[in-house]
């Protein structure tokens, strides 16, 4: 009689987070993960950021809170400094060394201001604000001056006409310039100056040496120039006048001076199509070119830091690993070796290793602070001296972790149908059995210009250990046009949407088809933005492959995708290549929509009603299309307050729960009608007895006996 209820009793306690040892949507509302690490000068701390999700129906719903905490390297102690409901951004340490700075909106604060707190603790003073809210700054190296980056402030015009009910927006005009102010710190009595730079500035570095800033502008704030057009200037801070300009020629990343100020090193596309900024290169301070010091690299740079003044530490992303390397810095990539036959480029840290995102080293170069994660825990603080062989793990900020059981996974190895080499990661079935075939759910990553790692894949959006605790398998591909094999390779998707990029899918579940893992009649496919897309190709050009399909933002008609986004000119310089209007029917042809009338896969679409990427449109359209058509069961979701991808908590779980509860019912429950929409988010406590009859009696032992 257990058994027959199995599979029902085994859906409420999945969503409810009945059982107490597996993955669930409540269990994965809780991850909390570490989103910056930065080493103190002298490499005895390291100052790292938590991201703590609310709690629905306790908190306030919203994003997750940002808690500032100390880590002591010498004994691994952890000191809590800014936490309870706290909201800190872009911590960095003051120019002695003693001090915590970091972005945030406390007390009286109308807007985001700058703080500085003591390494020893105390309460947090601060340092310096302005008429509008700080997004970035740069401390001088005397540690009396700050550089500020904030929007210019609304006027009082303006203001008064809001009061009276004039808020229309005006689209694309009516946006303000990000601006740079220096300001002295701890200074309530004289007012920032403010510099006379033409466009929108983001980031601001200040030199080492001198009166200099390293200042990335775009010609104004709209998104687009920011991908595309962003571009170094150095300036001089006594007059604000540009002293050089660097010409990167298309995406740029990340940049540092060398601590001699002689240099910029930066992460820069290697071209104007070039679909991200992975090239590590190098530049002079008065201007020019940048170098690629890493020519043919077939790897994509995320991180940097200076070793001394001659040395350029990187992260780099290679295949689903990363690597951790070091180049000499010289533009001149012939020149011969220094006297001591150190190589001019050496990997320290080879392919295998935990995912590294994050990258600060220490004053001296001896000691390094890294962000990495694991397939066993989602972001850490790793920390790593001269000396180490590896890098090693100081956090551990989800315990409970260590109690629930995770499922196998592994790297996969395929070749497409032209023979490309292509790489994904798979999730086994937790307790699989040897022999037995499973349903398996696809998880395409976004951009096209991005890539999964072999590190922590589970997530509100990603289903990762949550399908696998269900007997489901999942696979993340890393289909052609992924970033982390060098540019050529980020490039083959170019001018061919939805073509050889999304038949690298199916060849993906045709491959684990024939290992004898997956069974063919119960594939689902699930993704966000570009994965969307992907999702509605597969539901519709596709839908004879697929059995589920659960759209996240995603493009389902690209006329008018390009006609509503905010990144019309990215879309052409690293995605189509082609203008819309020179070829209409090329653009149609490659859009879900127009293969609604083929489609029979059970579609759940869900969209933030506030998405200024992909205009929620996109999914109403395919919606509206398949609803008509009769054919294939289709529900849509719109999250009021929620853009490119679900922030807030509710939003998340209800996607989680969603989404889970689709591919439950189309690939191992009775499929047919849609389940029902309404949800019950309570979590129901833990069971620890089987009572039967009793929706939570489905122990982890009666759970591996029915799969």
């Amino acid at each position: 009689m257990l058994s027959n209820l199995w599979p029902a009793l085994h859906a409420f306690a999945f969503l409810t987070g009945a059982a107490t040892d597996v993955w669930t949507p409540h269990r994965v509302a809780e991850i909390r993960t570490v989103s910056a690490a930065l080493i103190s000068p002298d490499g005895e701390h390291v100052a790292y950021t938590l991201s703590v999700p609310r709690k629905t129906g306790d908190d306030e719903d919203g994003a997750a809170w940002t808690e500032l905490h100390v880590l002591d390297s010498a004994d691994g102690r952890v000191r809590p400094f800014i936490t309870h409901k706290s909201d800190v951004s872009n911590v960095q340490w003051t120019a002695d060394g003693q001090g915590i700075a970091f972005l945030s909106k406390r007390g009286a604060d109308k807007f985001t201001a700058l703080y500085v707190i003591s390494v020893q603790g105390g309460e947090a003073q601060r340092a310096a604000g302005l008429k509008s809210g700080i997004s970035d700054y740069s401390f001088a190296p005397d540690g009396k001056r700050v550089a500020l980056v904030a929007t210019t402030a609304e006027s009082e015009g303006a203001k008064k006409a809001q009061e009276k009910g004039f808020k229309q927006e005006v689209y694309e005009e009516d946006v303000r310039s990000a601006r740079i102010w220096i300001a002295s710190l701890f200074d309530t009595e004289s007012a920032p100056r403010e510099l006379d730079l033409e466009g929108s500035v983001h980031d601001v570095h200040w030199s080492p040496v001198g009166d200099r800033l390293a200042v990335s502008i775009a010609p104004t704030p709209l998104v687009d120039d920011e991908y595309m057009r962003q571009r170094i200037h150095v300036v001089d801070v006594a007059t604000g006048q540009v002293t050089a300009k660097i010409a990167n020629p298309g995406k740029l990343g990340t940049f540092v001076w060398s601590p001699d100020a002689k240099w910029i090193a930066l992460v820069s596309a290697a071209d104007i199509n070039d679909p991200s900024a992975g090239r590590l290169c190098l530049v002079s301070s008065e201007g020019g070119a940048p170098v690629d010091l890493l020519p043919g690299n077939q790897a994509d740079v995320s991180q940097l830091a200076w070793l001394g003044s001659d040395q350029v530490l990187y992260i780099a992303s290679q295949g689903v690993w990363s690597v951790f390397g070091k180049v000499r810095a010289d533009t001149k990539l012939a020149a011969p070796a220094p006297a001591n036959g150190e190589p001019r480029s050496k990997l320290l840290l080879h392919p295998g290793g935990p995912i590294l995102t994050g990258l600060t080293v220490s004053a001296d170069g001896q000691h390094a602070a890294f962000v990495a994660a694991t397939p066993e825990h989602p972001t850490e603080v790793y920390t790593m001296s001269h000396g180490d062989s590896a890098p090693k793990r100081r956090t551990d900020s989800n315990p409970w972790i260590a109690k629930l059981r995770l499922a196998p996974q592994e790297v996969v190895t395929h070749r497409a149908r032209d023979g490309v080499e292509l790489e994904g990661l798979l999730i086994r079935p937790l307790d699989a059995a040897r022999g037995a075939r499973y349903p398996l759910i696809v998880y395409v990553h976004g951009g096209p210009e991005a890539h999964e790692s072999n590190g922590w894949l589970t997530s509100y959006a990603r289903p990762g250990q949550m399908a696998a605790s269900m007997g489901m398998a999942v696979f993340y591909p890393n289909y052609r046009g992924s970033t982390g094999r060098g540019n050529a390779f980020s490039k083959l998707s170019q001018g061919d949407p939805a073509g050889k990029e999304f038949d690298d899918l199916i060849d993906a579940v045709d491959h684990l088809v024939e290992s004898g893992l997956v069974d063919k009649s119960k594939v689902g496919v699930t993704g966000g933005s570009y994965g969307g897309y992907a999702t509605a190709w597969c539901s519709t050009r596709y839908s004879e492959r697929f059995a589920a399909g659960v759209m996240m933002v995603g493009i389902s008609n690209k006329i008018s995708k390009i006609g509503t986004t905010d990144i019309p000119d990215e879309e052409f310089y690293v995605h189509a290549r082609k203008r819309v209007w020179d070829d209409w029917q090329f653009f149609l042809e490659r859009s879900p929509v127009y293969h609604a009338t083929d489609a029979k896969t059970p579609l759940l679409i869900l969209h933030g009603k506030d998405d200024p990427r992909v205009n929620n449109g996109q999914s109403r359209e395919l919606y509206r299309h398949l609803k008509q058509r009769g054919d294939a069961p289709v529900r849509l979701v719109l999250y009021p307050g929620e853009g490119h991808g679900n922030r807030k908590a509710a939003g998340r779980l209800d996607y989680s729960m969603r989404m889970m509860q689709w591919m439950e019912h189309y690939l191992k429950g009775p499929g047919g009608t849609p389940p029902p929409f309404e949800l019950d988010y309570a979590e129901a406590p833990a069971a620890e007895a089987i009572e039967a009859g009793s929706p939570a009696a489905a122990s982890p032992a009666a759970a591996t006996s029915s799969r």
